[in-house]
């Protein structure tokens, strides 16, 4: 089985405007088919640099002197590109959600398909987990994880069984979750209900949105003026980050203007949004909800 199979690949690899000589970030590294295919279009000079911080995705390191994979989140992006001596990149790719890989392993806690431990930590090395956020989280922070994260109706209802469920005994698993929100599975919705709920967690278990936020504020600076951002969203919460900043340059309110009144932002948005063809998502179904976008550095 595919680690991972690359979503939109040459789309968002067309995006970044390759020049053979320059050099790239993939922030988003997982089973390596973006950046292999970034690779196919450098030349000899031309440099790629990786990161993930799942410590399984390192076994899936390209063995090519042109790359280099680090093993950490992309809201350090800044941080370790001057580390490696790298103030400014000529484009970045990020692919952003949760990996096919880390899906099917059951173990790690992420699909609703599996009888699995609350975990979801797409940071091995992290000690907080979907555990901590069902059992430890008081009522009211849960509710608003719920509804700010899984767009749930019923956020307040289901924070509250919760609550009741865990005063006879600690969460653990899928199974235990899914039994303590019972009433608010109806049959017919359960998996899309059950997927909210997950998706809840699991942004506010990796601090997602607030990453993404990290991460594309930092962009201005690291993007050379010309370079390109080929971002790929797979809910509304994340493309609404992506949309804003490379539009206004901010995440709300209106962008900011100079003395003469005209609007100054980092970067100018190239084209309209790319959504997977019919053939994709046939062939990979968790392609279904992505949305490309790509901007160019001002």
């Amino acid at each position: 089985m595919d680690y991972h199979k690359p979503v939109l690949l040459t789309e968002t690899v067309e995006g970044l405007n390759m020049q053979p000589d320059g050099v790239y970030v993939d922030v988003t590294f997982g089973g390596g088919g973006h950046s292999r295919e970034i690779l196919r279009h450098l030349g000899e000079s031309g440099k790629l640099i990786a990161f993930d911080q799942d410590t399984d995705a390192l076994e899936n390191a390209i063995d090519d002197p042109r790359f280099m994979l680090i093993n950490e989140n992309f809201r350090f992006l800044k941080r370790f590109l001057r580390f490696y001596g790298h103030n400014q990149v000529d484009g970045i790719l990020g692919d952003f959600g949760v990996s096919s890989h880390q899906f099917d392993v059951a173990e790690r806690g992420f699909s609703t398909r599996f009888e699995a431990n609350l975990d979801m930590r797409m940071n091995q090395k992290s000690q907080f987990s979907a555990f901590d956020v069902v059992n430890n989280y008081e009522e009211k922070k849960l509710r608003k994880v719920l509804s700010q994260y899984g767009e749930l109706r019923t956020a307040a209802g289901m924070a509250r069984v919760i609550v009741e469920a865990r005063s006879h005994g600690p969460i653990r698993t899928s199974e235990q979750l899914k039994r303590a929100l019972g009433r608010f599975l109806p049959q017919h919705k359960e998996n899309k209900i059950l997927a909210q709920v997950y998706q809840a967690i699991r942004i506010e278990v990796n601090q997602e949105l607030e990453a993404l936020k990290e991460f594309l504020l930092q962009t201005q600076e690291v993007v050379r003026p010309g370079g390109r951002l080929s971002l790929i969203s797979y809910h509304s919460l994340e493309d609404r980050l992506v949309k804003r900043y490379m539009r206004d340059g901010q995440f709300e309110g209106q962008p900011e203007k100079d003395v003469f009144g005209r609007v100054e932002v980092p970067f100018k948005p190239v084209g309209k949004f790319s959504v997977p063809s019919e053939a994709e998502i046939v062939d990979n179904n968790r392609a279904r909800s992505a949305k490309l976008r790509v901007a160019e550095k001002i």
